[in-house]
C-alpha cells in the first residue's frame, strides 16, 4: 500500500505540473491582484475606483486587441502598442497609422509602468489612464470612431454582453467600464525585471563598461531621466527644431514658453523602442548621444540641462557614448515583453 501511495502521489504531481505549464501557456496568471516593485514608488492610479480582477483584466485585453473599436474594424490599441517593443510602435510604424492608412504625426510611446504616472501622452494632455483610449478611439488620423458607437457595438455583441456582466455585474455596456477595462489590462504592464533592476536587488552583476555606463548616466542624463522610472515627469525643449510644426506642450498649456516642449520619456526598455523623439527623429542611441553631443539647437526655451556654458548640450566622447549605451541596454526587460498573460487569445 506504501509504494502504491507513493506512485500515486507522483502521478497527480505530474499531471499537476502539466496543468500548471498549459495554463500558463494559455496567458493565465495564478494572482490579479496589482504588485507594486519594492523598488518602485507609490502608484498614482486609484485602484479603490478599479480593482483589477480576473474578469475584469481579460476583458481588458480581448478589447485591446480588437479592432471593433475602430471605425471600420481595422485598427485595434495593439496595432500601435505592440509587445515585442514594450508595447510601444515598433520600426515599422514610426508614426501610427490609422483607418484608411492615415499617419500620424507622433510616435506611439510605449505602455508601460502607467499605475506611476499622473499625465500621459507625449504632451501631457490627458491627466487620467482611464480617458487615455478615448484620444485614438476619437482620432480622426487613428480610429476615426465615436465612443459611444464603440459601445452600440459592444451592446449588440452577445459575447461582450455576458464579458461585462462578468466583469462589473452590468446587464448593458457603458463607456466608463470599457475604459476602466483596458485600465485593468494596461495597468498590470509592469516592467521591473531587467538585468539592472536585478543588479539594484542584489540578485544580478553589471558589467564593467555597464557599472561605467551607469555612472556617466548618473552624472550626465539623470536630471531629467531620474529614479527607477527613469523620468522627472517633466517637459523639456530638447533642441530638435527652432521652427515647430508640432508646438508640443504649448498645446495643451497654451503658453508660447512650452512651444516644442515634450515629456521626459520613460528610459525602461529604450534599447527596444526605436525610433526616438516624439518626431521618430533618430533611429539608434547612438544618434540620440550624438544629438546631445553636437546637434541641440540653441533654441530661447532650451531646457536648463542642456545649457552648459560655453557649450550647448551633453559633451560625450565616442568612448562615453558606447559606455552609456552599454548600460541603456540593461533596461532591456524581457521577461516583461514574453509574458504571456499579455498576449491575444481568443
Amino acid at each position: 500500500m506504501k509504494r502504491t501511495y507513493k506512485l500515486s502521489y507522483a502521478c497527480m504531481t505530474c499531471v499537476v505540473l502539466v496543468l500548471l505549464s498549459c495554463s500558463k501557456n494559455r496567458g493565465e496568471i495564478q494572482s490579479f491582484a496589482f504588485v507594486k516593485p519594492e523598488h518602485f514608488p507609490n502608484t498614482t492610479y486609484d485602484f479603490s475606483k478599479n480593482e483589477i480582477t480576473e474578469e475584469g483584466f481579460l476583458l481588458g485585453r480581448k478589447l485591446f486587441y480588437d479592432p471593433l473599436l475602430s471605425l471600420d474594424g481595422s485598427v485595434a490599441c495593439a496595432n500601435c502598442h505592440q509587445q515585442g517593443t514594450a508595447f510601444a510602435d515598433g520600426q515599422q510604424h514610426p508614426f501610427s497609422i490609422g483607418v484608411d492608412n492615415e499617419v500620424g504625426i507622433r510616435n506611439a510611446p510605449m505602455l508601460t509602468n502607467l499605475a506611476f504616472f499622473k499625465e500621459f501622452f507625449w504632451d501631457g494632455g490627458v491627466t487620467h489612464l482611464d480617458f487615455v483610449p478615448i484620444n485614438a478611439i476619437e482620432s480622426e488620423i487613428e480610429m476615426k470612431e465615436s465612443l459611444s458607437n464603440v459601445v452600440s457595438k459592444l451592446n449588440a455583441n452577445a459575447e461582450y454582453l455576458l464579458a461585462f456582466k462578468k466583469a462589473f455585474d452590468v446587464d448593458s455596456i457603458s463607456s466608463p467600464y470599457l475604459l476602466k477595462a483596458l485600465s485593468q489590462f494596461t495597468l498590470m504592464m509592469v516592467s521591473a525585471s531587467s538585468p539592472y533592476d536585478k543588479w539594484l536587488n542584489h540578485s544580478g552583476e553589471l558589467t564593467q563598461q555597464e557599472q561605467e555606463g551607469l555612472n556617466l548616466f548618473q552624472s550626465k542624463c539623470a536630471t531629467c531621466h531620474t529614479g527607477v522610472l527613469f523620468t522627472n515627469h517633466e517637459y523639456r525643449n530638447i533642441g530638435l527644431d527652432s521652427i515647430y510644426p508640432d508646438k508640443g506642450r504649448a498645446l495643451i498649456s497654451e503658453n508660447p514658453l512650452d512651444d516644442g516642449k515634450f515629456r521626459v520619456p520613460s528610459l525602461r526598455n529604450v534599447a527596444l523602442t526605436a525610433p526616438y523623439m516624439h518626431n521618430a527623429r533618430f533611429w539608434s542611441l547612438k544618434e540620440v548621444l550624438d544629438h546631445y553631443d553636437t546637434g541641440v539647437l540653441e533654441v530661447e526655451n532650451l531646457a536648463p540641462e542642456l545649457r552648459n556654458e560655453p557649450q550647448i548640450g551633453i559633451p560625450l566622447s565616442e568612448v562615453e557614448k558606447e559606455a552609456i549605451i552599454s548600460f541603456l541596454k540593461t533596461l532591456s526587460d524581457v521577461d516583461f515583453i514574453q509574458d504571456q498573460k499579455f498576449v491575444e487569445y481568443n
